[in-house]
């Protein structure tokens, strides 16, 4: 089986277009359609239903797109090591995560930029629930999530302590406030994330356990857009410190304990425990290793 073919039906699989295929690897759309023609009769299966108006993948063309994926990583990861030979100091660094989690890289990939600023580092949008199956799969090299992924193939080291924190705008009712009581909270409109997670999880456990109601009758796709409906006195929420540090610090929003709730967020390092990794990702765990224990050294000196 060529590479070549799989590459090609790739393409055509990921731009749902032969047209568009063909103009994004500077071919001709029937040179496009023959090469998937030949695949197809090499492999004896259907893999694009031509019925359809839309270009859909037949249950085959499904499982040889996951294939012909896999074949494109390591394609990748060979160009990568033979790169890496010719200079230590070049090569390409993958991480996954998602829009929160990757606030905590930024230190990190600034020191290591300073460092190795040949390697060409890449952080892909990722939902933090796919991100061990894609370390898994070879997609990427290192992941950021914020929960413990539980797997004995993947090993994970936390990074950094985050707490979830109740921020209103500061001229809502309880800006003012220290503290207030979860009790307190049953009639307000709470702007909620609509991704699953632990921590929203153990929000509405706290809820539930207090009998208060949490009224999430506003969700928003990212952080960016829960904060800027707080901002605006739209309703209140709960967020990741990190993310909204700057916005308290300059009073565009106000953070207020609520007693019942100290929720820690530990976000975690990932990475495939029997899959060698590249000297690009082996440097970056080194600076992260180093970076923690100086901030363990300096804490130990303050207490």
């Amino acid at each position: 089986m060529l590479l070549h073919s799989l590459k090609v039906f790739h393409s055509v699989a990921s731009e749902k277009s032969f047209s568009r295929a063909a103009e994004k690897m500077l071919r001709t759309q029937p040179a496009i359609s023959l090469a998937v023609q030949r695949l197809e009769a090499e492999l004896e299966e259907k893999l694009i239903d031509r019925s359809a108006k839309e270009l859909l993948l037949t249950d085959a063309g499904k499982i040889v797109l996951e294939y012909a994926r896999r074949f494109e990583n390591l394609q990748a990861d060979m160009s990568n090591a033979l790169a890496e030979l010719r200079d230590n100091s070049s090569g390409r660094l993958t991480i996954g995560a998602n829009e929160s989690t990757s606030l905590y890289l930024l230190n990190h990939i600034e020191q290591y930029r300073r460092l190795y600023p040949k390697v060409k580092v890449q952080v892909r949008r990722s939902l933090s629930s796919k991100v061990p199956v894609q370390l898994l799969d070879g997609d990427l090299e290192l992941g950021l999530i914020s929960f413990d992924p539980g797997d004995d193939r993947l090993v994970s080291t936390v990074i950094y302590t985050d707490r979830l924190i109740f921020v209103v705008a500061p001229e809502h009712r309880l800006a003012a406030r220290t503290e207030v009581s979860i009790t307190e909270l049953g009639m307000e409109t709470f702007i909620a994330h609509n991704v699953l997670s632990p921590y929203r999880e153990i929000v509405l456990r706290e809820f539930q356990r207090h009998r208060v109601p949490l009224n999430m009758d506003v969700e928003m796709p990212t952080v960016e857009t829960i904060r800027r409906m707080v901002q605006r006195n739209e309703g209140v929420a709960f967020l990741p410190k990190m993310c909204v540090e700057p916005e308290i610090a300059s009073g565009a929003l106000c953070e207020v304990r609520v007693k019942e709730l100290n929720v820690e967020r530990k976000i975690r390092l990932v990475y495939p425990a029997r899959r060698a990794l590249s000297h690009a990702a082996k440097a970056f765990l080194e600076l992260v290793d180093r970076e923690a224990a100086a901030l363990v050294q300096v804490a130990s000196v303050i207490e």
